[in-house]
């Protein structure tokens, strides 16, 4: 009931409902209190605690998905082939960690340190902590790992986070919605932040001149019984082969759609971002495949189903941004 609540109400968001114009006065009010609360940082009344390396935020000013997770993963992976040791701090959203700093490796529980850490941890072997004080997370990764330079897994609103650079990852089917800020719309901060941060990228879609291009390239399906297996191959799909597509990420259209581009005939099963699946939701009476986001197959290891895929994506950008972004790594030095 509170899923479909939910999926209601952010589909109203970005198809720019009119009574969403009832919730207008909140909504400024929500913004006001952003705006302050921020200028409370930047001014100095509240505390910024410094980082002892460099820090870039990867985040968006929109609640919902918008790919940050597979652009940190291109970035950390692009950092370490120029000699950097980058390290991974994340808030470890529905994680049940019993202790913070918490370090994520291949031994972690997904449930305790939240599926996109471990996602991020599994997909690049670089160190990643999870703390919901990402200062404190920060500290953790410089002391323990001998980072040198650290990525943040969203945080963009978390002001007391000393950071260096600041890069917005936008959707570029939905991008800001009706533009007004929660709970009217989508949006956590004004659009006009997206004036003052570092770079901005679009994940498909436009760019302006000022923007970023960032696509995500589809390396296939995998099963998921093999996900720990390195080496696995992906499975090809038959044209118009039906598959029940299940997906708990904040844009899962983009994951239907994407599986229609490769040829499925797929059956819909959007839930909430971060959905946490029983094992009785992915059982289906029938003999179709069950195709999965990556951050979602996660969370259902441990179940026992059959004909069961995940979809693996890459993010890709230009050679104007590594450019842009090795310029503003020296302007730090």
């Amino acid at each position: 009931m509170l899923a479909a609540i939910s999926r209601k109400i952010q589909q109203a968001w970005y198809e720019k409902h009119f009574l969403l114009w009832l919730l207008l006065p909140v909504s400024l009010a929500f913004r006001s209190l952003t705006g302050l609360r921020r200028l409370a940082y930047l001014s100095g009344y509240k505390t910024i605690v410094p980082s002892p390396c460099p820090v870039i935020v990867v985040g968006n000013i929109n609640v919902g998905g918008s790919g940050k997770s597979p652009l940190v993963i291109c970035l950390v992976e692009h950092l370490k082939t120029l000699g950097y040791r980058p390290g991974i701090v994340s808030r470890g959203y529905g994680g049940t960690a019993p202790a913070y700093p918490c370090a994520v490796d291949e031994q972690s529980n997904p449930a305790q340190v939240g599926d996109e850490p471990w996602m991020m941890q599994r997909r690049t072997g670089l160190p990643c902590v999870v703390d919901p004080v990402r200062p404190r997370g920060i500290q953790y990764l410089y002391d323990h790992f001998d980072c040198d330079i650290i990525i943040s897994d969203d945080g963009l609103q978390h002001y007391a986070m000393a950071r260096d650079i600041e890069i917005v990852v936008l959707d570029g089917q939905r991008h800001l919605g009706n533009g007004f800020c929660l709970p009217a719309g989508p949006l956590r901060e004004p659009a006009s932040r997206l004036d003052s941060v570092d770079f901005v990228v679009v994940n498909g879609g436009k760019v302006t001149l000022s923007q970023y291009a960032m696509s995500l390239s589809v390396e296939g399906l995998y099963p998921l019984a093999e996900f720990n297996e390195p080496e696995g191959e992906p499975v090809p799909f038959k044209m118009n082969e039906k598959v029940h597509a299940v997906a708990g990420i904040g844009n899962p259209q983009r994951f239907f759609d994407t599986l229609t581009t490769l040829g499925c005939d797929v059956d819909e099963r959007p839930y909430p971002d971060h959905y946490q699946f029983s094992g009785e939701e992915l059982k289906f009476n029938d003999n179709y495949k069950i195709a999965l986001t990556e951050k979602d197959a996660v969370k259902c290891l441990g179940y026992d189903i059959d004909n069961a895929y995940y979809l693996k994506v890459n993010a890709k950008l230009e050679m104007p941004f590594w450019i842009a972004l090795q310029e503003k790594l020296k302007s730090l030095n």
